[in-house]
């Protein structure tokens, strides 16, 4: 059992032999949010897809907690059920379905999330695209779809893999104001992005990933003001 809401011990991930994820461990109160930072390769989408539970990489020792609830065992689909929902870096927005479409498809199933006027109320570009088909809106209508769609579904964890990732500077700004709207509501979440500095604007708490080993666990403002960490370890 965990005191924590969110609960990683000493997780142990692996792509076939490969070790991806060594012993990470580290936990969250409901509420916070979390940059999980490092250089590519370090294992932090990894370490995002140990959590969302998919069927790779594979977790082969250590405990996941959620709410109470172990979580290492179980199958992506039984982990979105209890409310892990990742949005992941190519957003895979389903080909053919209009916006709404890909929308009502997250609600299909309880528990149920946001309902569709409410994303709207937070994402307007997509209210004035939901007959137009998910596929053909551009990269940050998409990230605003990807995140509207894991918002339709009953979230206590939210994961988030490189949000801002091949982004124009006007479109992060305005994915990044979404996000200080969804930090505003409450909402447990873990960030992996490589602007580590956007990132940590947006976080309470950072975690830096070395080689799949935690090399900094504490406050994102103790981070943000210690360039010799930055430098080491993010080449900021």
């Amino acid at each position: 059992m965990s005191t924590k809401y969110l609960d990683l011990k000493n997780i142990k991930s692996y792509y076939g032999e490969s070790y991806i994820v060594q012993d990470v461990s580290f936990g969250m109160e409901k509420g916070q949010i979390l940059a999980l930072l490092g250089r590519n390769g370090a294992g932090k989408s990894s370490t995002l897809r140990s959590i969302a539970r998919a069927m790779e990489p594979e977790v082969r020792s250590g405990e996941i907690w959620l709410d109470g609830e172990r979580l290492d065992h179980e199958p992506a689909h039984v982990a979105s059920r209890k409310g892990v929902q990742l949005v992941v870096e190519d957003r895979r927005i389903i080909q053919g379905l209009t916006v709404e479409e890909n929308l009502q498809l997250a609600q299909v199933a309880e528990p149920l999330g946001w309902p569709l006027e409410q994303i709207y109320d937070h994402f307007p570009r997509l209210k004035e695209r939901r007959n137009q088909e998910g596929t053909t809106l551009s990269g940050g209508e998409q990230q605003m779809l990807a995140l509207g769609r894991a918002l339709a579904r009953d979230v206590k964890v939210l994961l988030l893999d490189e949000p801002y990732e091949g982004l124009a500077p006007t479109i992060r700004h305005e994915i990044e104001n979404i996000m200080f709207q969804i930090k505003d509501q409450g909402f447990t979440t873990i960030i992996v992005e490589q602007d580590a500095k956007a990132a940590l604007r947006l976080a309470d708490r950072a975690v830096i990933l070395d080689t799949g080993v935690v090399a900094f666990d504490g406050a994102a403002d103790e981070l943000s003001g210690n360039k010799e960490l930055l430098e080491k370890y993010l080449a900021i």
